[in-house]
């Protein structure tokens, strides 16, 4: 690989002089020596790279309303759930990465979420339509699979855990819709939370150009491996302001594999514990040299976290001796290490430190969900409901509940839908009697009282409503 793509410090490639480092922090950094080396393109890198890089469309058919007069309750109970509209057929436009040759392609869930049909446009200009192999909105990823039996051009993913703030790198997309575009930058910040509404909190951090449409797009480092997926960016505009954010290279890794292994749901593993951000005042009061870590706030009974040792109190600091910024860096972690791992956890607690092993594996599923469907004409009826267990509180991102059971789907169209039912509403009672389990809710559907009274958890918060 020649030098057009050795990383260079920034400084010195502005200034064109040759830097004094030190060994230890030059290694595999080299300055530019000379004006010829000045003149360097990253063109052979894009040649190699772009190809990969994919335009994604995602087409959904939505259902707009004639006039605002249906939107009025006095009209729209002449019209039902049935009010006069137009389709029309809605298209968005992202990126992706072609990682594997038999097409495998990673992007944003939010690229895709909602489609009806999923298709992908190669810097070529070939077409090909798409299969979803899997998705996660936590994450922001999802898994396509080019409906082609033939072999595409690829990037290797490479340790995003290697990369470090001034890094070169290179982003490419297609924003605006404008055709493929190719930026660079450097990597101007790593482990970023606090960054999008969803769960996930753990970002690199560029000041390569990212505009909509790049999102879901190859951000490489100068061996024309993939650290990251552009995901976000932060303007109150809509255009790039020099901050864009990225999922790391290593947290696509282990969503792949999900896929591979045919999974049709993200599992990450399951703790146990609660966990917040380490303040200053934290910090001082026990003992820490630094305001950094994620303290244990809460362990449940039981759990990997109480079976390893982790207390209330206790501040974790890294894993596997990689430190840990913030509880979301935790998580990050945690999930990159995969199913069926033991995490060494470097736990400080009254001034000791200590190392802590935690197998980590799927969140137990007891009492067993036992799954079924509420038909009848009870407002149950359309409703799927479960048992609710730590692996279904983990995959509804259900609030810490144990009592009732959980919505998991509802039926469009269906009595319980018209009612207002929603997944993760948890039933807690029905006419004053507790409903512990799928197959008492069963029972209680299956009765004619002259009304229903029901209490509701949604989100923590409780409804209730009384239904004639």
């Amino acid at each position: 690989m020649t030098a057009y793509i050795t990383r260079m410090t920034a400084a010195a490639l502005l200034a064109g002089v040759v830097l004094t480092m030190q060994p230890s922090l030059a290694k595999d950094r080299v300055v530019p020596g000379n004006e010829a080396e000045l003149q360097f393109s990253y063109a052979p890198l894009v040649k190699q790279t772009a190809p990969a890089v994919v335009n994604v469309y995602a087409e959904r058919m939505v259902t707009r309303r004639l006039s605002p007069l249906f939107a009025d309750p006095f009209f729209g109970q002449f019209f039902g759930q049935q009010m006069p509209g137009r389709s029309e057929k809605q298209t968005s436009l992202g990126s992706g990465v072609i990682v594997d040759g038999n097409g495998t392609i990673i992007t944003n869930n939010h690229v895709i979420n909602g489609a009806d049909e999923v298709r992908v446009a190669l810097s070529d200009g070939r077409e090909f339509s798409c299969t979803v192999l899997l998705k996660d909105d936590r994450y922001d990823l999802a898994v396509l699979k080019i409906n082609a039996d033939e072999s595409f051009p690829t990037i290797p993913i490479g340790n995003s855990d290697s990369v470090e703030v001034g890094d070169l790198s290179l982003a490419i997309g297609n924003p605006f819709a404008v055709g493929q575009t190719v930026t660079s930058g450097i990597i101007s910040g790593l482990a970023r939370n606090s960054v999008t509404d969803g769960e996930f909190g753990f970002f690199l951090q560029t000041d390569a150009a990212i505009n909509p449409g790049n999102s879901g797009g190859a951000l490489l480092n100068m061996d024309g491996e993939l650290i990251g997926i552009n995901t976000a960016i932060f303007s109150k505009g809509g255009g790039s302001n020099g901050i864009g954010f990225a999922i790391p290279a290593n947290m696509v890794k282990v969503f792949l594999a999900a896929a591979e292994n045919g999974e049709t749901r993200f599992q990450r593993p399951y703790v146990g514990a609660t966990f917040g951000p380490v303040t200053s005042d934290m910090a001082e009061a026990l003992g820490l040299k630094a305001a950094r870590g994620a303290i244990v706030s809460a362990v449940k009974p039981g759990s990997p976290a109480e079976k390893a040792g982790l207390q209330p109190g206790s501040v974790i600091i890294a894993v596997d001796d990689v430190p840990v910024e913030h509880p979301d860096a935790l998580i990050y972690r945690l999930t990159v290490l995969g199913l069926d791992a033991t995490a060494d956890l470097t736990v400080e607690r009254d001034g000791k430190t200590s190392h802590i092993a935690m197998p980590l594996n799927l969140a137990p599923e007891d009492p067993p969900r036992d799954s079924r469907s509420i038909a009848g004409e009870s407002p149950f009826a359309g409703l799927t409901v479960e048992n609710i267990s730590p692996r279904v509180v983990e995959e509804l991102r259900l609030p810490d509940i144990s009592a009732g059971v959980v919505v998991a789907d509802v039926t469009e169209g269906s009595p319980a839908a018209r009612i207002g039912f929603r997944p993760g509403d948890v039933i807690v009672s029905v006419n004053g009697d507790e409903i512990d389990s799928t197959a008492t809710l069963e029972e209680q559907a299956a009765e004619q009282p002259g009304y229903w009274r029901l209490s509701i958890n949604r989100g923590g918060r409780m409804i209730n409503q009384i239904f004639r």
